[in-house]
């Protein structure tokens, strides 16, 4: 850190005067670390830029860009996905207010994804130079970096496993219980929201067909689990969706072993 650093603040000044939007960040952590540690808050806004507004459709960044920033979404959402050779698109997933985005870029400097908002959506702009400058120095960094790139992982190996071992109603359920949990995380509604993708972008993240996707809102809006007009959707029936959700892990349970 700096030569000046000043000594640590007292605990009971970390949350103050910081916006409600930044303690629900995921770099949240990563900001305290470099006001705490300093008292300067000047550093902070020498790294983390004045955020940025998108509208929806507009690019943050395009895959093979160099990197310059690490986005932190303030508010909004956004979709990164990626284009093969042949000109299909994949979509990697949907990132709501708190995550951060790029970091999947350092080892080779350049974004292996297009990211694009999908509604008017608020970003910081980290500077990655001036971030690993800091971060060279100061383990505590170094630390915070390295949970949140332990979550993404995880979070890449549940999506292996939802693809890999589930079926179309199963992923569907286990898709708008994670949205719930997200926008309860958030101190939203957990039963009651708008989904900022289409429909054939969840078929395409899923690996489903849209028609697929439409047809089983359809049923669990039929058997009550669930009401849905247009991108507003409200889970009536919680349990039935995480029974939905589990049944996989229920058929592997009953299966009679073949050593006894």
């Amino acid at each position: 850190m700096s030569k000046h650093a000043l000594k640590l603040i007292p605990s009971s000044t970390e949350h103050a005067d910081v916006p409600n939007d930044c303690k629900n960040c995921g770099a949240y952590h990563l900001c305290m670390s470099l006001w705490l540690k300093t008292g300067d808050s000047s550093l902070l806004e020498r790294v983390v830029k004045k955020k940025q507004v998108f509208k929806r459709g507009e690019v943050l960044y395009r895959m093979g860009q160099p990197l310059e920033y690490i986005y932190v979404i303030r508010g909004g959402s956004v979709k990164t996905c990626v284009s093969t050779q042949d000109g299909q698109v994949q979509v990697m997933g949907f990132h709501a207010a708190g995550e951060l985005l790029g970091l999947n870029a350092i080892s080779n400097r350049e974004h292996t994804c297009e990211a694009r908002a999908m509604g008017v959506t608020s970003v910081c702009e980290v500077s990655v130079e001036r971030f690993e400058e800091l971060a060279k120095k100061d383990p505590a960094i170094q630390y915070e970096i390295l949970k949140i790139m332990s979550a993404e992982i995880h979070h890449g190996q549940e999506l292996l496993l939802l693809l890999g071992k589930h079926n179309a109603e199963e992923r569907i359920a286990i898709f708008l219980l994670n949205l719930s949990r997200q926008f309860e995380k958030r101190h939203c509604s957990a039963t009651e929201f708008t989904l900022c993708m289409s429909r054939s972008d969840i078929g395409n993240y899923l690996g489903i067909a849209e028609e697929t996707v439409c047809r089983i809102f359809a049923r669990f809006q039929d058997d009550g689990l669930i009401s849905s007009e247009y991108r507003n959707v409200k889970l009536k029936d919680i349990k039935r969706l995480e029974q939905i959700a589990n049944q996989k892990t229920l058929r592997q349970t009953n299966v009679t072993p073949l050593y006894s």
